[in-house]
């Protein structure tokens, strides 16, 4: 029943890769008339890049990529924008580099977004379709997180709707039209769970900065272009525990936070209410995209596969100064980050495609217990080595 299940039928991607080059015209960037050099004149300086975009792509990708151009106008140098905007730090985390404007875009250029999903998630795509769960009984945990150190949650995750551009590219009228399509969805939504939609400029001046303004690369590459034109959110009324996006990063964001650190309930909240928002798309002949190699799409390559994002703060003071805190980080596939407050980290899910939802949320569940017994040991002045952890 919570198994999602892809279409029995890919007639594009099935072959996709065999007949790549016939489906693109010899020239189809001639009808814009650009005033462009060639491969090797236009090839960008990445040095001191360090996104995965610099590290996969040279001349040789490049010219293969130069001529070709989506259906709604997307070029390779719109794909490659953002890593050029945002080239990284040498010893910081790596970001993917590149973002796609259109569905199309993870065909068309799709030797170079594989490599990039690869290269990030270290997961090999196949012609075989991930697996997707959205039955949230089959979480072991996640209501039983220690207090004394878990703080809060958010689960959150992001879909992409068919026939539309994603917001790197899309027009104030497509803008306009997903607004109108999730004003219709969210009120048969709210008929089971009563909430209410607001345009950015109805929310409070605390809860726009909680939103985080337009940073300036987003302007750059698009996404915030028009600014606060249709953007919006829809929240629950009874507690403002489920917030959903619209026309932010993606075209649907939601979000699910806890001050109780229940990642259960909060991951609940998301699938029930995912699995709804589904239904009702589909029924207004928009579904979800979903690419049979890559699962549900999104205008980010780091968010492919599920969309799943699971954090949870956690109280750290003495793991952080341990030697072996990375090593134990890779094993366990997760990330932690600083946050504001000093000794409050955030602990999250590494990647999104090669395991379900459910594996996702296990993982970090599993992770923040481990991270919590070893802060506990060395609190004791006590070792961790029995604690390590195998690769997962």
């Amino acid at each position: 029943m919570w198994k999602i299940k892809p279409p029995v039928v890919f007639p594009l991607e099935t072959k996709y890769r065999a007949v790549l080059e016939s489906l693109v015209p010899p020239d189809p960037m001639s009808l814009f008339h650009l005033k462009r050099g060639s491969p090797e004149e236009e090839f960008p300086d990445l040095a001191g890049n360090s996104t995965c975009m610099a590290q996969i792509l040279n001349l040789n990708m490049y010219r293969r990529q130069f001529h070709r151009c989506t259906h709604s106008g997307v070029i390779f140098d719109d794909i490659i924008r953002l890593g050029l905007e945002e080239p990284g730090k040498l010893n910081g985390p790596v970001s993917v580099g590149c973002v796609a404007g259109d569905a199309q875009s993870y065909v068309l250029f799709c030797d170079f977004f594989d490599r990039i999903i690869e290269a990030y998630h270290n997961h090999k795509v196949t012609s075989h379709t991930p697996n997707s769960d959205l039955n949230y009984d089959n979480l072991k945990g996640g209501d039983d997180l220690d207090q004394s150190y878990a703080v809060s949650c958010e689960v959150s995750v992001v879909r992409a709707v068919e026939d539309f551009c994603f917001p790197t590219h899309c027009s104030r009228g497509e803008r306009r039209q997903l607004l109108t399509l999730a004003k219709k969805a969210l009120e048969q939504l709210a008929e089971e769970l009563p909430g209410c939609l607001y345009s950015v400029e109805e929310l409070s001046h605390q809860e726009q900065l909680a939103m985080k303004t337009p940073s300036t690369s987003q302007l750059r590459t698009g996404v915030a272009r028009d600014w606060p034109d249709s953007r919006a959110a829809w929240s629950v009324c009874k507690d403002g525990s489920l917030v959903v996006w619209v026309n932010l990063e993606d075209h649907l964001k939601l979000v699910s936070t806890r001050g109780d650190a229940n990642v259960a309930e909060a991951f609940k909240s998301i699938c029930i209410n995912l699995a709804k928002l589904e239904v009702l798309y589909k029924t207004l002949r928009h579904p979800f995209i979903w690419k049979q190699q890559l699962g549900w799409v999104t205008s980010s390559p780091a968010e492919v596969g599920t969309g799943l994002k699971i954090s949870v703060q956690v109280k750290l003071q003495h793991l952080p100064e341990h030697t072996r805190l990375q090593d134990v980080l890779k094993r366990l596939r997760i990330h932690l980050d600083k946050t504001e407050c000093p000794g409050l980290y955030r602990v999250s899910n590494n990647h999104t495609i090669g395991l379900t939802e459910v594996e996702l949320a296990q993982l970090v569940v599993d992770g923040v217990k481990l991270l919590i017994a070893m802060e506990t040991r060395l609190e004791g002045n006590a070792g961790i080595h029995d604690l390590l952890p195998t690769q997962k």
